[in-house]
């Protein structure tokens, strides 16, 4: 279960949510044009993505199962946080340049998060929640 952070679903999916991860973050930031540090891939409880007061950037391997677009989404958040530490409306217009949509994106990922508390998620296990905001 995800709530246990089924180790074994991780290993099997975690160099292949770090390769989808790694695409994004090189596209995106070919606008962005960031300094990159660490980017480390996790089996979270709770998180899809955080980003360190370092500058490192953390997801959470079940992005590998969002819809596409929802993961970019999670993605770019978490790029723009490398300079908005907070969610303030300049925050909000970073993330709007790369994904102008970003407020349905936010809503279908709540969505998503919702489902798979009820019931089985989209990642084959039950419950799965973020403080992503």
């Amino acid at each position: 279960m995800l709530r246990q952070r089924n180790h074994k679903h991780y290993t099997r999916h975690k160099e292949a949510a770090r390769a989808l991860v790694h695409a994004r973050l090189t596209h995106y930031n070919t606008h962005y044009q960031l300094p990159l540090k660490k980017v480390f891939i996790k089996n979270t409880k709770s998180r899809w993505g955080s980003c360190s007061s370092r500058g490192n950037l953390n997801f959470s391997y079940k992005l590998l199962f969002l819809p596409p677009a929802v993961a970019d989404y999670v993605i770019v958040h978490e790029l723009c946080h490398l300079v908005e530490f907070n969610h303030g409306h300049a925050f909000w217009a970073r993330v709007a340049e790369a994904c102008p949509n970003y407020k349905e994106l936010r809503q279908s990922l709540r969505t998503i998060e919702r489902a798979s508390f009820a019931r089985k998620s989209v990642f084959g296990m039950v419950g799965f929640g973020t403080v992503l905001k």
